[in-house]
């Protein structure tokens, strides 16, 4: 039978026809994984038009109603209308980007249309819009829309949140959409939000009633504070909008800067407008009335607009204060012509804005924002964004300074609490599988090559645990995905929230980070993985059942060929990533871990599971085929493996005994005997027989001759040996190893930065990590090094004009990639070392051309990531 032959066919068969399938895909019905609200086309105008429904489907939300009202209210809703002569209120229908534009996990909202009649129950939602790329394969999008349809019929006054319902907290659950998590969580907070803020106009949820302000009087002859003074108190603050965040070139000025504050305290108010004019300001506010000033000091977009041109509302501005919003007529506003404060600055559009409603007290926080289109660049579209800073009286003006506020808890807080006890189960698993794993070698010395169950007594019961608790049950399934996803936080913006959103992930996360560079990727790939446990398990009950006679390697010559495969499918995954993200999920189904766990085989199209089951087939007869040979997530997570702090224990004669070679399933043992620490899946059988005396050839030799001579039996030491009854100046590790030695991935090599001590040191590594170049590479070719020199000018260059905001960032990512490449290959000819073990120590060893490459791309990220957030901190880049 040729297994190889069958085996190396359907691998390269499976990868190419999925990475085609995905490349091609084309949106079908919903329901089938295709897409009908995906990117949509949104009717033009539709953010200032006054006959919303005439461009939306507001019946679908609102069926009963025969008419509706044109927009009115802030934030704007229209009134669903009908009864006997059609004029009668039956409820009301928002547009959810009217109200709020929480980012779902694509960093986009999800553009929805919702119905809620007179008692505050919501009778329809529909999705116009989103950018949610696992909606668009993978999980329907017919799930979204079974999620929204839990919100009819319950009241915009509940306490609803995506989990389990909490009777006992008044919580009422909603069921979250399995492996989109943090979509369900931003859409219910669209829903409530929105539902929230026009219940409370309309008078179906109670204002909010806030305690007034009682202002601290000025001492008479203390001098007012300057404009600085009152910067620094907070008493005056700063919005700033960039060209690059409305989807503009930067252009060295800011798309508008804006300063603003409250005028009503007797302090505040005299300092910014002076004396006689706060005077008569006052008097002109009634009771409950709260006046504030807002100047335009930079950029050319106006913040009054023109909307109060044509219906007397400033529709550029807002302020919100909790669920509350409040906008302003032309009745509202009074000119500011100057300001009295020392130090003020000079400013091109003013204006002194009256907050009219009772509703409003300005010894609360409340927030400032600047409304505006944004350009998507990718699509050419525009969408209607906010831009907030929020103010809050300083408490030396208010007497008994400011009130305790109680702000809630933000959503993803609120699936942690409600998960708590899963969460710690799981964290508590996690650290006792890195505990155990910990104790390996107290393990391995109780097991024996006959009897492994020291170590598999843990190991199985591992696998189980993943593969149906947290796997099937959690749904926490690491993919590669989720790197692209860190990938971009870290060069472009990092938000805490997106990766909070869903916990089990973000702690299995958490282990990953700490365990591959300690140990490497095998604790995660080997032990913990759930679609890899189910691979192992699989094997293993193979095995049971009577088909190990069937079982097979690959031969180490095309093992060796087809392990590259899965780093040639993660770069091409992180490169498609770097133009979009849309794509790079589409490709990304080449993981089986969505149609396993997260979707299900039987509800995906046939190509999608029958890869499932390929793979899975495979398993039974080869030990993890997709994680040996296609897994991109292992790929990702052995670059960095190169840098684990400890391996598995080799001992000298390793390098000529094939034992352990031969009973490897990762084939990650070379004929040298050294251990690829990125294709090992820690097994441990290695481990098992470095101390199995009746195994392990070394040792069964010598305890026979020690048994022949009537000699007693030492124990084996940490060197893998027995320990000699009469000491010895060398022990048998100590000794001149003949050949290659087997205990280091690769031949040790001792560098001059070896040698240096103290701030010696310190300068040389800094200078051995930035500075690739040396005489040996020029020697070996003058041509690399004098392209790889100026390519790396050139590079320097892109950055320099990336400070001046006139190079893009995926310029500067084409640069630093370039220059990658050549460092590589620059260090391949005269720094050709990597360091071995924990980053702070002296061990040196020679670097392949793989090690190489994970050294300078990991080494080059951060650098990358630490230039990229300087310049987003300076205001150089905005995403």
């Amino acid at each position: 039978m040729k297994w190889t032959s069958f085996g190396r066919g359907l691998l390269a068969a499976a990868v190419c026809g999925l990475l085609s399938l995905n490349v091609w895909a084309k949106p079908h019905a919903a329901g089938a994984g295709g897409s009908q609200a995906y990117e949509a086309q949104l009717p033009a105008g539709l953010e200032t038009a006054t006959d919303m429904c005439a461009l939306l489907p507001c019946k679908d939300v609102f069926p009963g109603a025969t008419s509706f009202s044109e927009r009115k209210g802030q934030p704007p809703y229209v009134e669903a209308l009908g009864g006997p002569k059609g004029k009668d209120v039956l409820g009301y229908v928002m547009l959810s980007t009217d109200i709020t534009d929480t980012p779902a996990y694509s960093g986009k909202p999800v553009v929805t249309l919702i119905g809620m009649d007179k008692e505050g129950k919501f009778v329809g939602v529909k999705v116009l819009k989103h950018s949610e790329p696992i909606l668009l394969l993978g999980i329907p999008e017919s799930a979204l829309l079974k999620f929204n349809d839990q919100y009819l019929g319950r009241s915009v006054k509940d306490t609803i949140e995506v989990g389990q319902s909490r009777p006992e907290d008044g919580v009422i659950g909603v069921d979250a959409i399995s492996g989109a998590t943090v979509t369900v969580v931003a859409q219910n907070q669209v829903i409530m939000t929105s539902g929230a803020a026009v219940a409370r106009q309309v008078g179906i949820i109670k204002p909010i009633v806030r305690k007034p302000v009682e202002y601290v009087q000025p001492k008479p002859d203390a001098p007012l504070p300057d404009w600085d003074t009152l910067v620094k108190q907070g008493a005056v603050q700063k919005l700033v909008v960039q060209p690059q965040q409305v989807g503009l070139d930067r252009t060295g000025s800011p798309f508008i800067e804006l300063w603003f504050g409250s005028l009503n305290s007797p302090i505040i108010g005299p300092a910014i407008l002076g004396k006689s004019t706060w005077e008569y300001l006052h008097s002109e506010l009634k009771e409950g009335e709260n006046a504030i000033f807002i100047i335009r000091t930079d950029g050319k977009e106006s913040f009054k607009g023109s909307g109060f041109v044509r219906g007397g509302i400033y529709d550029r501005i807002q302020v919100h204060q909790d669920g509350d919003s409040f906008t302003f007529r032309d009745t509202d506003v009074r000119n500011l012509y100057s300001l009295a404060a020392k130090g003020a600055p000079q400013y091109s559009e003013s204006g002194i804005f009256i907050i009219r409603s009772r509703a409003f007290s300005a010894a609360y926080p409340w927030k400032l924002s600047f409304l505006s289109n944004k350009i998507d660049r990718n699509t050419g579209s525009k969408v209607f964004t906010s831009f907030e800073s929020e103010y809050w009286t300083p408490a030396q003006y208010m007497v008994g300074g400011r009130p305790e506020v109680h702000r809630p808890d933000p959503s993803w807080l609120k699936i942690w609490k409600a998960k708590w006890w899963q969460l710690i189960i799981f964290g508590l698993m996690l650290t006792t599988i890195a505990v155990v794993y910990a104790y390996r070698e107290t393990l391995t010395r109780m097991s024996s090559r006959k009897n492994k169950w020291p170590v598999n007594g843990f190991k199985y019961p591992f696998w189980a645990i993943f593969v149906v608790w947290v796997g099937f049950g959690l749904l926490a399934q690491p993919s590669v995905t989720q790197v692209l996803t860190w990938f971009h936080s870290i060069l472009f913006k990092w938000e805490w929230t997106l990766f909070l959103s869903d916990p089990f992930l973000f702690l299995f996360w958490i282990f990953i980070f700490i365990t591959v560079f300690v140990f490497g990727r095998g604790l995660f790939c080997g032990w913990a993985c759930p679609f890899g446990s189910l691979q192992e398990g699989l094997h293993v009950i193979g095995e049971k059942i009577g088909l190990k006679k069937y079982q097979f390697l690959l031969p180490p010559k095309w093992h060796h060929k087809l392990k590259w495969v899965k780093y040639g499918v993660f770069f091409v995954l992180l490169v498609v990533s770097l133009f979009s993200m849309v794509d790079a999920e589409k490709l990304a189904e080449v993981e089986p871990f969505k149609t396993t766990f997260l979707v299900g085989i039987t509800n995906r199209p046939w190509p999608y599971g029958a890869f499932v089951l390929v793979i899975l087939g495979l398993a039974v007869f080869t030990e993890r085929p997709y994680c040996k040979y296609i897994c991109p997530l292992g790929a990702s997570l052995a670059m960095p493996s190169t840098f684990r702090w400890f391996g598995l224990k080799r001992k000298p004669d390793c390098n000529k005994c094939k034992a352990c070679a031969k009973d490897c399933g990762s084939l990650a043992i070379n004929e040298d005997g050294q251990i690829d620490h990125r294709e090992c899946l820690h097994c441990l059988d290695c481990l098992i027989l470095y101390t199995d005396a009746n195994a392990c050839p070394p040792l069964a030799k010598e305890r026979k001759v020690r048994e022949r001579a009537g000699v007693k039996m030492t124990p084996i030491g940490k060197d893998g040996y027995f320990i000699p009854i009469v000491p010895t100046d060398l022990t048998p590790a100590q000794q001149p190893v003949k050949g290659v030695d087997p205990r280091w991935p690769s031949t040790r090599v001792h560098p001059r930065v070896e040698t240096l001590t103290g701030p010696r040191r310190l300068w040389g590594e800094l200078l051995d990590h930035l500075w690739p170049f040396t005489r040996e590479s020029w020697k070996a070719n003058h041509l690399l090094v004098a392209v790889a020199a100026a390519l790396g000018v050139g590079t320097t260059l892109v950055w320099i004009l990336a400070a001046q905001g006139s190079a893009s960032p995926i310029n500067v990512i084409g640069a630093w990639f370039g220059w990658s490449v050549l460092e590589v290959l620059v260090r391949l000819q005269g720094k050709r070392y990597v360091k071995d073990g924990v980053w702070w120590g002296k061990t040196y060893r020679q670097a392949n051309i793989m090690d190489m490459l994970a050294y300078v791309g990991f080494k080059n990220l951060l650098i990358g990531a630490a230039f990229f957030w300087i310049l987003t901190q300076m205001g150089m880049f905005a995403f």
